[in-house]
């Protein structure tokens, strides 16, 4: 870990060189040149980090880049993966902005940076269920900026959907399982190739991610039975997810179900027959369907899948089996993670039982019956124009899903004594509160990199808004974490220490609140009832 002194003497080495980075980069296989801006950063956008996964590369593991021995200019972001939308919407087809040939990469790094200045990096895996890529092409210039210019931020894209989690036998026969993660693994393996021509340390590389990014963080700790291939040293994750993962043999009927909606049945080749159709082709049949045994589509049926290989176990028994990659970290959560996936008509029991259903097939009737209890209609409130169940079952889903397995793993830290935080972030924004929505699910982001550069970002949350002073805040928090493997070394001055959660100290979390950030002990209600979600994410696949 380095420390404060070496940080400082690193960033006055930097300022002694001479030369910065050329923006013009030579990766072996292509030459890139970079965009310097004007505040002090340099941006370097559509950086392929490995093969176009197509053809006899669709549903197969990551490639290298291909030679192609030109100089490309890098001022423009790779196109998106393409997505599989929730249920009712149509799969958007191949554009300019969205293709199948979608593995790249983009970095920002302090443009007096040379190469040997061994600049910290934060590694952003985004979110979107595994099923889009719904943070990408996010501008890290402002990260490295309020990380002082002593830090590099890497942004990328990974399959999703069928082509990175299609899962069945044919495939294991003839492709490759979980070729998203294996994407995320490949870009890790480019950073520790090539990321010194950027400023940056290979020896200093932090995880961060929202949501499937932050499933993925855990999946990536947890790759290969917890193997240590040294290509990440710190984590910091914003509402970890704890989704169903089926086996194989369990996903089947995803394969199953496409090859028959493309024609690919009459093949005698299946998998052969699904490559050799056309992006669009896939997209036009590319929809969720009900797991079996639920009568509802689920939010997300893509993901990751238990193949006994990159997958060993389920992510709660591997964390409570101590089969993880164990690095300084962050955990963390919204106070309401649910709000923004729970149907806002939901209006009794059944309504609600039906939708953790699609979501937790493997739950039983008896366990539905103990969630019910732990979350009675009548200690939640209505709102206008919405179902009475609502706000049950959203605060049920949510904690299911995020809040519970970030407390657990925060707890498995303390037990081994490995240094980690934990957060809640409570920030009110005045229309989501008066919609009900409340503080939702990774809201948190948009003070995280800076609200003037993520679209949509809260008003509450830009300069002159209520929320305004949050900002500098958690982002004071965050690049020390991203600097030091510690939040509070270099955190803004006048903030509270944020106390790590150890053994003695245990159940103790920041609470972010715009002018009232501090210190927490984790609700005791909330306390019991992740006691028994926890208890039972092993049965439900978690």
């Amino acid at each position: 870990m380095k420390s404060v002194v070496s940080i400082t003497a690193g960033w006055a080495l930097l300022y002694q060189h001479v030369s910065a980075v050329d923006p013009r980069v030579n990766l072996g296989y292509s030459t890139y040149t970079g965009v310097p801006l004007s505040n002090g950063v340099t941006q370097w956008l559509g950086l392929r980090y490995a093969a176009p996964p197509l053809g006899d590369l669709r549903f197969a593991a990551p490639q290298d880049p291909l030679a192609t021995n030109e100089t490309l200019e890098a001022d423009a972001h790779g196109p998106i993966c393409l997505s599989t939308l929730s249920s009712g919407q149509a799969a958007p087809l191949s554009s300019s902005t969205m293709k199948e040939d979608c593995l790249f990469m983009d970095i920002y790094a302090p443009s007096n940076a040379s190469c040997e200045s061994k600049l910290p990096v934060m590694f952003f895996i985004q979110g979107g269920g595994f099923n889009t890529n719904s943070n990408a092409n996010f501008n890290g210039s402002g990260l490295v900026v309020a990380g002082q210019r002593d830090m590099i931020v890497v942004t990328f894209n990974y399959r999703v959907g069928p082509y990175g989690f299609l899962a069945a036998q044919e495939i294991l026969e003839g492709g490759s399982i979980n070729n998203g993660l294996k994407d995320q693994r490949k870009a890790l393996e480019w950073v520790q190739k090539h990321i010194e021509q950027f400023g940056g340390d290979p020896g200093h590389v932090v995880l961060s991610g929202d949501s499937a990014g932050a499933a993925s963080i855990n999946l990536q700790l947890t790759a290969y039975g917890g193997r240590d291939d040294h290509l990440f040293h710190a984590s910091a994750a914003e509402s970890q997810s704890f989704a169903t993962i089926n086996t194989v043999g369990e996903s089947q009927f995803m394969y199953d179900n496409l090859v028959i909606r493309t024609g690919c049945a009459t093949s005698n080749s299946t998998l052969a027959c699904l490559r050799n159709l056309t992006a669009d082709d896939i997209q036009r049949q590319n929809i969720n369907t009900p797991f079996p045994g639920a009568q509802t589509a689920p939010l997300y049926m893509y993901g990751p899948t238990l193949d006994n290989d990159f997958i060993k176990e389920y992510t709660y028994p591997a964390y409570a089996n101590g089969n993880f990659v164990q690095l300084p970290a962050i955990y963390g959560d919204t106070t309401n993670e649910g709000t923004i996936f729970t149907p806002n008509t939901t209006s009794s029991y059944g309504e609600a039982n039906t939708f953790i259903k699609a979501q937790f097939p493997y739950i039983t009737l008896s366990q539905l019956r103990a969630w019910n209890a732990l979350y009675p209609v009548e200690a939640y409130p209505s709102f206008p124009s919405t179902g009475r169940f609502w706000r049950s079952t959203a605060t049920g889903y949510g904690e299911m899903r995020y809040n519970c397995p970030g407390l657990f793993i925060n707890a498995v830290y303390a037990r081994l004594g490995v240094p980690a935080w934990n957060y809640r972030w409570d920030v009110r924004d005045p229309p989501s509160e008066a919609s009900g929505a409340g503080v939702t699910h990774t809201v948190e982001i948009n003070a995280i990199w800076g609200p003037e550069l993520i679209p949509g970002a809260p008003a509450s949350y830009l300069p002159g808004g209520v929320n305004a002073a949050i900002v500098d805040v958690v982002q004071g928090y965050w690049t020390s974490f991203v600097r030091a493997y510690d939040p509070n070394v270099l955190r803004k001055a006048g903030t509270p220490v944020w106390e790590a959660w150890r053994a003695g100290n245990e159940w103790r979390s920041l609470k972010f609140r715009t002018n009232a950030t501090g210190m927490e002990d984790v609700d005791a209600g909330q306390r019991g009832r992740c006691e028994y979600l926890s208890g039972i994410g092993e049965a439900l696949r978690q």
